[in-house]
């Protein structure tokens, strides 16, 4: 299940989440927090869903589908950031939170105050966060420049409660680009890095968001933590690679999810 925004132009969001789970055999549900009117050059506007209709949503798919995963996404505000506590501390259900902050674009798509909602409330319930480099540096209030950096931000938000941190170095320049998964055992942070080649594209709308959803399917699938990182990396950089000369749209295209699209599975409920 996906707790996210709406992107009208399909790229990111719950879209990209919808996208993700089908093209890798998972069923997906979601609820809505806000609705973006954006596309390829940016946003233009967002609308928050009231609180109560975000938790009324989550509520009613986790009663009738029992979703083994719960993706988080874009929440906009304090109230959704608290509504989604709510819901989700009735349900002991593993949690894959995405701290969406600001756009690809630069449209900020989580208030100020909400942040600190989201370090207090839903940190502690995640399994795993997801962080670009902007939002480790926007939630942990420290620069992230080298490795040391990062360490110590990781562990800021190891503290809070969450399992393990997943910094994403998306943004940072050269040939390879490496993710970093931070776990805590006992009074030692423990590291693991992810290496993929840079692919030459201006179309990466949307990889965050596919990249926490995909983890989400393969963790669905069975996989442990460090194989479904693992796998949904490859997914992503493949993605990338088989939409990076499509044009769709004037700006930041999306990624192309459908390149290999997997039959869904089906489980016996007995």
């Amino acid at each position: 299940m996906s707790i996210a925004g709406s992107d009208s132009s399909g790229g990111a969001g719950i879209q990209a989440d919808l996208k993700t789970f089908s093209a890798l055999g998972v069923y997906g549900a979601t609820a809505i927090t806000a609705i973006t009117a954006q596309n390829t050059q940016g946003v233009n506007s967002q609308l928050a869903i009231t609180a109560q209709m975000v938790y009324d949503q989550i509520v009613a798919v986790v009663e009738d589908l029992h979703p083994s995963f719960i993706k988080i996404g874009m929440l906009a505000n304090c109230d959704i950031v608290e509504a989604v506590a709510e819901a989700l501390g009735r349900y002991s259900i593993p949690i894959i939170l995405d701290p969406v902050i600001v756009s690809t674009s630069g449209h900020r798509l989580l208030s100020v105050d909400a942040q600190e909602c989201v370090k207090q409330r839903l940190l502690p319930m995640s399994m795993l966060v997801t962080p670009n480099i902007p939002e480790m540096v926007a939630l942990a209030d420290c620069p992230v420049a080298t490795y040391r950096e990062k360490e110590q931000a990781a562990t800021i938000l190891l503290d809070y409660g969450a399992k393990a941190i997943l910094l994403k170095g998306g943004h940072e320049e050269g040939d390879t680009k490496s993710d970093i998964l931070f776990t805590k055992s006992h009074s030692k942070v423990e590291t693991t890095i992810f290496t993929s080649a840079t692919i030459p594209t201006r179309n990466t709308h949307g990889t965050g968001c596919t990249l926490s959803s995909a983890i989400a399917a393969y963790m669905a699938r069975g996989c442990d933590i460090v194989e479904a990182i693992s796998k949904a990396k490859e997914f992503v950089t493949e993605a990338l690679q088989s939409g990076a000369d499509v044009a769709i749209g004037r700006g930041n295209g999306p990624v192309n999810h459908g390149f290999n699209p997997q039959k869904m599975i089906v489980y016996d409920n007995e």
